[in-house]
């Protein structure tokens, strides 16, 4: 023990020896003056103490360590772009009748638009630019599209505003269209023209057989007035000044002729004639050929 001891203070700088003979040293620090002066230390090897970690890192790593990770917030997923739907188209009505159409319902139509005091002629069966005009302003006057054409809806308002057409009122008697023909008409058997009421009747002795509908030249090309006669006749006459169809042609002064036109049944009275008295009417017209001799006479007159 004692060899021990004494080597123990004799190597008490060797820091290495003492700890392998597990001494206790205690270094010596340095005084004011220079000397070495004993001074507290601490365990040599395994009771050497570690260097302090400064309290602010030691704070932030608790805080750290206490604080969770934030919980990321879920992106919602982006909302689907709304579609436009388009509305639907607003069906439009059936059509019934239109312009240049020829039936018993047109008449009809014509007759019921009378009643009402749209049409003030007598029903022809023709639907031409005075049946378009009526209907028209019938539609007009009761908020429906001014078409002109007799489609189902503006026929059920009128029938809903009118009552069935008796034969009279759809057939009139033929007296009607000309209510004081020409006294030269009166006589024999005559085309009576009127330019005023813009009819045909053929009379025989002062009796109407039937009327029809007719236009005349424009003021370009004026049909002739006076008292002619029918001087030949041609059923299926093509003009060849103006290279037009002339059915049913009775010329009466020179190349002026009563005839159907078809431009007059398609257009009515927007457009006019040569010089010639159109007929729109075709089957009427047809008849009136059968029956006109020529050397009949022709009255046109106002």
């Amino acid at each position: 023990m004692l060899r021990t001891s004494v080597l123990c203070r004799g190597l008490a700088t060797a820091a290495v020896l003492a700890v392998s003979v597990g001494c206790t040293v205690r270094p010596a620090t340095a005084g004011p003056d220079g000397d070495a002066k004993p001074g507290g230390g601490g365990a040599v090897g395994a009771n050497v103490a570690a260097t302090p970690v400064p309290v602010e890192e030691r704070a932030e790593a608790a805080e750290e360590a206490e604080t969770p990770a934030p919980t990321p917030t879920p992106t919602p997923p982006p909302s689907p772009t709304p579609v436009a739907v388009k509305p639907a188209p607003t069906p439009t009505p059936e059509a019934l009748m239109t312009p240049g159409s020829t039936s018993d319902q047109v008449r009809e139509l014509q007759a019921r638009l009378r009643q009402i005091g749209y049409f003030e002629r007598s029903p022809t069966g023709y639907y031409g630019t005075l049946t378009t005009s009526a209907v028209a302003a019938f539609q007009a006057k009761r908020g429906l599209p001014r078409t002109g054409v007799t489609d189902v809806v503006t026929w059920q308002r009128l029938l809903a505003m009118t009552e069935e057409p008796s034969r009279d009122e759809l057939w009139p008697p033929t007296t009607q269209q000309v209510a004081a023909p020409d006294p030269r008409c009166v006589e024999g058997r005559v085309l009576c023209i009127s330019k005023n009421s813009s009819t045909l009747s053929w009379m025989v002795d002062g009796t109407v057989l039937s009327s029809m509908d007719v236009r005349f030249g424009s003021q370009y090309t004026p049909t002739r007035e006076g008292v002619f006669s029918v001087g030949w006749k041609s059923r299926d006459h093509v003009s060849t000044l103006y290279d037009t169809p002339m059915p049913y042609a009775m010329f009466f002064s020179g190349g002026q002729a009563v005839h159907y036109s078809a431009d007059f049944a398609a257009r009515g009275y927007t457009g006019a004639s040569h010089g010639c008295v159109n007929v729109r009417d075709r089957e009427k017209v047809a008849s009136l050929f059968d029956q006109v001799r020529v050397g009949d006479k022709v009255v046109i007159y106002w």
